[in-house]
C-alpha cells in the first residue's frame, strides 16, 4: 500500500460538457480543498477507468450540477429536471460505488449527496416543492440562484462533531432531494420543511453528504469545517 502524502489529494467530480464541449467546476470548489490543507485534482465525466483514478486520489468530492435520469433510480420527468447529463451519471454512479466499497473519504455536496444515495439504492424527490410546498424555499428560480435556510443536525452524529453546531444556516441551491435512504445510510440534517439535509454513512470509515453548497459559504466556519473534517480523514 502507497503511503499517504501529507498534503493529501482530493479528486473534484465537475460538470459535464457544456455546448462549447469544454469541462468546468466552480473554482470556490478548489478554494475549499486548498484552504483545509488538501492538493485538489479536477476529475471530468467519462473516464473509462475510474479504478484508476481512485488509486491517485485520497479523498473525493461529488460535486453539485445538474439533475441525475431518473430512470435510474426508477424515478419518473418532471418538467423541472435539467442538465441530465448520462456521461457524468456514469461516471459518478461508479466512482460512488468503488468509493464506498473500499472506504475511500467522501463528501458528497448536493447532487453528489443524491448519487450517494442513489447507488446505495435510495430514491428522490422529483421536485422539492411539489412534496414540500413552498414555506422554505431551497432554491431562486427564473433564473436558478442560490438562497439560505437553516437546518437542524442530529445530536451524536458525526455531523455534528465536525461542524460543531446542530442548527445552522446554509447556501442552498436545490430542487431535487433524497426521499429515503438505505444501504447503511441515515439522515443526520433536516430543513424546518423536513427536506432530508444530509446523510452520513453507519459503517464506512468517513462517508458524509450534504443537499446544501457548503463551498458558497467560505465565511463560514462550520462548513470550512467539513472540508477540514474531509482532508484529515484522507490523510489518515
Amino acid at each position: 500500500m502507497r503511503s499517504k502524502p501529507r498534503s493529501p489529494i482530493v479528486g473534484i467530480t465537475m460538470y459535464g460538457r457544456n455546448d462549447a464541449s469544454e469541462f468546468a467546476l466552480q473554482a470556490v470548489y478548489v478554494d475549499a480543498v486548498r484552504n483545509a490543507g488538501g492538493i485538489p485534482i479536477l476529475l471530468p465525466p467519462g473516464e473509462p477507468h475510474p479504478d484508476r483514478i481512485l488509486q491517485q486520489v485520497d479523498g473525493l468530492i461529488l460535486a453539485g450540477g445538474g439533475d441525475i435520469d431518473p430512470a435510474i433510480y426508477g424515478g419518473y420527468s418532471h418538467p423541472t429536471i435539467y442538465s441530465v447529463d448520462a456521461e457524468r451519471d456514469r461516471t459518478e454512479l461508479a466512482l460512488a460505488e468503488m468509493v464506498m466499497a473500499e472506504g475511500v473519504p467522501i463528501l458528497g455536496i448536493c447532487r453528489g449527496m443524491q448519487v450517494l444515495g442513489v447507488v446505495s439504492g435510495g430514491n428522490l424527490v422529483a421536485h422539492v416543492p411539489d412534496h414540500f410546498g413552498e414555506n422554505v424555499l431551497h432554491r431562486l428560480d427564473n433564473p436558478r440562484r442560490p438562497t439560505s435556510h437553516t437546518v437542524e443536525v442530529t445530536t451524536q452524529s458525526r455531523l455534528a462533531e465536525v461542524l460543531k453546531v446542530t442548527n445552522t444556516e446554509v447556501t442552498s441551491w436545490h430542487h431535487q432531494a433524497i426521499q429515503s435512504v438505505s444501504g447503511g445510510w441515515h439522515a443526520v440534517a433536516h430543513a424546518p420543511d423536513g427536506v432530508i439535509e444530509a446523510i452520513e454513512h453507519r459503517d464506512h470509515p468517513w462517508a458524509v453528504a450534504v443537499q446544501w453548497h457548503p463551498e458558497l459559504s467560505a465565511h463560514c466556519p462550520a462548513q470550512k469545517a467539513l472540508f477540514h473534517a474531509l482532508v484529515e480523514a484522507a490523510s489518515s
